[in-house]
């Protein structure tokens, strides 16, 4: 049984939210990349991906392929998806037996296949009262601290502090992690959610305006200027209006620096997203922000005051090799298959000399490798030994200045409203299950 983090508490301790996570990603953030991350960072914390409660309770016969994780991932954290109260409850007594240090609660995707035909995601900001309702089922179903992940607003409903005030009142919750963009539920992939809805301040609008009439040449101007200007001053009013919850600042923080600058301003944690797992920034603001390898390589030191562990990539791929060879087929063949494996490896030297090349020996290796050791054995040469001999020392980059002015432009104090006064679209009666896919 593992042991979670919590467990050893004295009574005179009071709940901290983690000061450094990383996001739930669907399709990233599995087994194989939070191995990677852990043997890189100690503390960070990691997150599961959105796990629908319906498939934990339809899958209960073959739950260890979708929650179990080595002990050494700890502290970790299962986000659940649903809307469907029975299941809710159901899900979370059946994850208990995995000791998840945390369960956090969707409130944030924007994706069609979520909160469209799924009915549960960033939908559920439009229904607070819900929340609250199955944040309560959650926290009697467990002992571990339950938490939501939400957007500032979704479409024209932009009462985020409402959403707060009922589901906090209403449920023993007392953490959420709010995406600094709102989501836009129609027209909209989940991809353009992350780029086109700004991010909830004053001078992103004028920056996204302008990124309407620069070339995709100037792109590299128009990305900074967004990234420069953004003040974040709503999620900083919740810190003001709500003084007895905790807040996690997510969105548009893409380096360690710029993640403990919030921190310094007074975010209770900081989650980052892709720029822990891929570089996307890199292509076009080179100077701006550090690698993945680099970024989580920062967060004990910077962020929690570790002394470096020292650790090499060549150490860190040797690690991960034992780990990628007892996990390969272990729930039948071609479950997980070697490029699953993989996958997380692929941009650990961005930016690095050989980077290019290791790419390409990639995609060739594993057209006919089958192991770890003889896809390493292929591709390894590709990547100087000074390069996976070194740690990462890099100095941090980022803004430092980031949230520099954002008491300034704070919105006025939120007026809290009885809840039958602000009464907002419920959802269908009838529950949608996603489809698996």
């Amino acid at each position: 049984m593992n042991i979670r983090w919590y467990e050893a508490m004295t009574v005179s301790d009071v709940y901290r939210p983690p000061l450094f996570s990383i996001a739930p990603m669907m399709g990233w953030t599995d087994n194989h990349y939070r191995t990677l991350a852990r043997l890189i960072s100690k503390h960070a914390w990691l997150y599961t991906e959105m796990l629908a409660a319906e498939t934990i309770v339809y899958q209960e016969e073959n739950l260890d392929s979708f929650l179990a994780y080595s002990p050494d991932q700890h502290p970790i954290v299962l986000q659940i998806g649903g809307r469907n109260l029975e299941n809710l409850a159901k899900a979370t007594r059946l994850a208990n037996a995995y000791g998840y240090d945390e369960i956090n609660f969707n409130c944030g995707c924007p994706s069609p296949k979520v909160s469209g035909r799924g009915c549960f995601g960033a939908v559920h900001m439009l229904n607070p009262k819900f929340v609250g309702e199955a944040m309560s089922v959650i926290a009697a179903n467990t002992d571990a601290p339950v938490t939501v992940k939400c957007r500032i607003g979704v479409d024209d409903h932009d009462s985020y502090s409402n959403f707060i005030h009922i589901v906090s009142s209403t449920s023993p919750t007392k953490h959420f992690i709010i995406h600094s963009r709102k989501a836009l539920l129609s027209g909209l992939s989940p991809a353009d959610n992350r780029r086109i809805p700004p991010l909830k301040c004053v001078p992103a609008y004028i920056c996204i305006a302008l990124t309407q009439l620069v070339s995709k040449e100037s792109l590299a101007f128009s990305s900074a200027l967004l990234l420069v200007k953004c003040r974040y001053e709503y999620f900083f009013a919740l810190l003001r209006d709500f003084p007895d919850l905790k807040f996690t600042i997510n969105g548009g923080i893409n380096s360690v620096l710029e993640a403990d600058a919030a921190l310094r301003s007074g975010a209770h944690g900081v989650m980052l997203g892709r720029a822990a797992y891929y570089n996307y920034f890199m292509e076009f603001l080179c100077w701006l922000c550090n690698s993945p390898w680099h970024l989580l390589g920062h967060v004990d030191t910077l962020i929690y005051g570790s002394p470096s562990s020292g650790i090499t990539r060549r150490q860190v791929l040797e690690k991960y090799q034992v780990y990628g060879e007892s996990v390969l087929g272990k729930y039948g063949k071609g479950r997980p298959n070697l490029r699953d494996i993989v996958r997380p490896l692929i941009n650990l030297f961005h930016s690095e000399l050989g980077n290019g090349q290791w790419k390409r020996r990639t995609d060739a290796a594993l057209l006919h490798c089958t192991t770890m050791k003889t896809f390493l054995d292929e591709v390894l040469p590709a990547i100087p030994d000074f390069v996976l001999d070194s740690s990462a020392v890099k100095e941090a980059t980022g803004r430092e200045d980031l949230f520099a002015d954002v008491r300034r432009l704070l919105p006025p104090p939120y007026e809290r409203e009885p809840h039958s006064s602000k009464e907002l679209k419920s959802l269908p009666e009838k529950p949608t299950i996603l489809d698996e896919e």
